[in-house]
């Protein structure tokens, strides 16, 4: 049987308020051709189908096309587990019509574990199916009044390994010979690298997840969140697949990727890395002003199926001035777009205030990152006072309805 993991689709989402409707549709159908090619028996998708709680209609509705035509494919199982971008409500709110496609959503956590577990069957071969969603800290652990928070880390961590050991443990009171059992998540692993696009799903010690919390019931746990692939603690059978499009100037410079797991009598036999194509240049240039111009009239010479989006990072170790007017008159008329043009040295030499005046979107600067410069800005070591820390990023978390 041939398994396909894939996550942080992100459908919806607007990179510096540009849509990316076109290559995330450029992707689905590349998908679509994959699995028909490779005979891809399962597919997995661990969390984040959209980038918001409440996407937009042409996001939805390329989601429902993609499962209808999944139908004539050679994928006969497909489960999609809810992220933290998801509201667990549009994701579980099709679940009985799409159960008739053979698609299974989990989008939140429930009382019963045993409704994320799932028993699939491809001709003669069967698998098991851990499908845990994003675990929301309301969704598992019960508050306890005057708690610190500290211990509001400490019990999340401990409920969150708890849920996984009770996944595990069902999933060992159906398991039979033959039947491997795979694992899902979103969540952050330790040891797991980030990137500026990804939300830090963060309840004070959550972070400490690894590897070893993982029942050793699973054969192969496909997480999403990170949008870097990557193995978790260096081990192949736990590993993040990754966003399959560029979501952030930092997610340039590595390969997208799903991957692709293989079992054969009970057991994974095979499991390899497949290169998502680009379908849309996004790149970075550096240099003085002139050097950063021959760079973009280079890309402008290449042949694009879609509009490059480029980020111009300008060397200013001179201090000098610069403005943004030069490099605007420059790409007026070449089939490229810059979205962003920053200096080079800006982070290092500008307080909070001067970041926020050069930057050209106030969305570049993450809250955390905004939260750390500010008590920089006022003498406040946010470093000796990690309850401050882990208060802020719960508030952060209610806030943002994680």
């Amino acid at each position: 049987m041939k398994i396909l993991h894939t996550s942080d689709w992100h459908l919806g989402h607007r990179l510096h308020e540009q849509s990316q409707h076109e290559e995330q549709a450029l992707f689905l159908e590349w998908l679509l051709n994959y699995i028909n090619e490779n005979e891809i028996s399962v597919l997995l998708v661990s969390g984040d189908i959209f980038d918001t709680g409440v996407p937009p209609t042409q996001s939805q509705k390329l989601y429902y096309d993609f499962l209808v035509r999944l139908r004539q494919s050679s994928c006969k199982h497909v489960v999609i587990t809810g992220g933290n971008h998801d509201a667990p409500g549009n994701i579980n709110a099709p679940k009985e019509l799409l159960a008739a496609l053979h698609v299974h959503v989990i989008g939140k956590a429930t009382d019963n574990v045993d409704d994320e577990i799932l028993q699939l069957k491809v001709n003669d071969e069967k698998v098991i199916v851990a499908a845990v969603p994003y675990l929301r800290d309301q969704d598992i652990r019960r508050a306890v009044a005057g708690e610190s928070f500290e211990d509001i880390g400490e019990r999340y961590k401990k409920a969150l390994v708890s849920h996984y050991t009770e996944v595990g443990d069902g999933c060992d009171d159906i398991k039979t010979e033959g039947v491997p059992v795979i694992g899902m998540g979103h969540l952050f692993a330790i040891g797991g690298s980030t990137s500026e696009s990804e939300q830090r799903i963060y309840v004070g010690n959550l972070g400490d997840i690894g590897a070893e919390d993982f029942p050793d019931i699973f054969d192969y746990i496909a997480l999403g969140h990170l949008h870097r692939p990557q193995k978790v603690a260096g081990r192949d059978d736990i590993r993040y697949s990754g966003s399959p499009n560029v979501l952030s100037f930092s997610e340039i410079g590595y390969d997208k990727k799903v991957v692709e797991i293989t079992t054969n009598n009970g057991e994974v036999t095979d499991i390899n890395d497949v290169t998502v194509p680009g379908f849309r240049k996004v790149a970075r240039v550096k240099g003085v002003v002139s050097a950063c111009i021959e760079e973009l009239k280079a890309i402008d010479e290449e042949e694009h199926d879609l509009t490059p989006w480029i980020e111009v990072v300008i060397d200013n170790t001179n201090n000098t001035k610069i403005e943004s007017k030069e490099i605007n008159e420059a790409v007026a008329d070449m089939k490229l777009e810059v979205l962003k043009i920053t200096l080079k040295n800006d982070r290092d030499e500008a307080g909070l205030d001067a970041l926020i005046e050069h930057a050209k979107h106030i969305k570049e600067l993450a809250p955390i990152d905004v939260f750390k410069m500010k008590c920089d800005e006022t003498g406040f070591n946010i470093d000796e006072n990690p309850e401050i820390f882990d208060a802020f990023n719960e508030a952060l978390q209610i806030a943002q309805g994680n």
